[in-house]
């Protein structure tokens, strides 16, 4: 898997009770969001992440804990709600064992399109250094999905105030961070798996043969567009030279 940053020795699980994939990988915790949403600013010294974990810790009530480690990095539970509405390809070979594996497996040829439950619901164990992208990737080959991960993203909803505040991840944030920043209340913050529909086109998940029919989509579209254009104007060439043609007759 080829992310930002450089990679730590990273892991995957497949624990019965979880049964979801985690990843790592090593990077800066610092990074502006929005406005309204927790920030990871600056890197927290290992003494206030020791405070939050503790704090967190003894305020959840789904036991779900956080468990900090030696070097500052610190490992819990997100919960992603998946809303896929669009029919996606399943990788139809033997799931991977191993993060080696996940990485290197290439997709299957003429695969059958299938629904991901709408609404589904996973529970990842990640690590605080795992990415937004990772996660992606992660719920990806859980569902055994090989459409382009460019094709979604995963967003954060919050409620606040009565209000539910919703925002898009960038890839290179962290999850469980947030998680973390938010408290240990389930409602305070949701993460939510869904198609990216930004409006902006991502054009290089798209397949060669897929681009170059929307040339062709494109070029017809030109040339009926250039027709309609001609036929407005003879049209209206052609009023013209009859109401001259009528005004002449008049005057004779």
């Amino acid at each position: 898997m080829t992310v930002s940053g450089s990679m730590s020795s990273g892991y995957c699980s497949l624990e019965e009770d979880i049964e979801d994939y985690f990843f790592t990988a090593r990077e800066n915790l610092s990074r502006k969001t929005a406005k309204d949403a927790p920030k990871e600013e600056t890197k927290p010294t290992v003494q206030d992440l020791k405070q939050k974990i503790e704090t967190f810790n003894t305020m959840v009530q789904n036991g779900l804990i956080m468990k900090l480690a030696d070097d500052g990095s610190f490992t819990g539970f997100i919960k992603v709600h998946l809303k896929l509405r669009r029919a996606n390809k399943p990788n139809i070979q033997t799931p991977p064992e191993t993060l080696k594996e996940l990485t290197q497996n290439k997709p299957a040829n003429n695969q059958t399109p299938f629904y991901v439950p709408l609404d589904a619901v996973k529970q990842l164990h990640i690590s605080s250094v795992t990415t937004t992208s990772e996660v992606i990737r992660g719920l990806l080959l859980k569902f055994q999905v090989v459409d382009d991960p460019q094709k979604f993203a995963l967003f954060k909803h919050m409620h606040r105030d009565g209000q539910v505040l919703i925002q898009k991840l960038a890839l290179t944030e962290h999850p469980l961070y947030l998680r973390l920043l938010a408290g240990p209340e389930t409602d305070a913050l949701n993460f939510v798996l869904k198609e990216n529909e930004t409006g902006e086109v991502q054009w290089d998940a798209f397949t060669v043969p897929e681009l170059q029919n929307f040339l062709l989509i494109l070029a017809i579209e030109e040339r009926d567009k250039v027709q309609q254009v001609h036929k407005k104007y003879a049209a209206f060439r052609q009023h013209l030279q009859d109401t001259l043609t009528e005004a002449k007759r008049k005057n004779l």
